[in-house]
């Protein structure tokens, strides 16, 4: 098993630029995905939002958030 890569967290302490490039692609992800889940909430009339127990006040305080938060 001397082949195998160690990728424990040590190692990409070595690597800061990975680690700084890692950190910057999953904020972009993630942002992505909460905008994909804001459009879709904007798109619940008010029979879905009670279904999931949301109500008119918190999804007009969700859809009205930047993505990046």
């Amino acid at each position: 098993m001397n082949h195998l890569l160690d990728i424990s967290t040590a190692a990409l302490e070595t690597k800061p630029r990975l680690h700084l490039a890692r950190r910057v692609l999953k904020g972009f992800c993630d942002s992505l995905e909460r905008a994909r889940t804001r459009r879709l909430l904007a798109q619940l009339d008010d029979r879905h939002l009670s279904d999931l127990g949301i109500s008119h006040s918190d999804r007009v305080n969700e859809l009205d958030q930047p993505f990046w938060r």
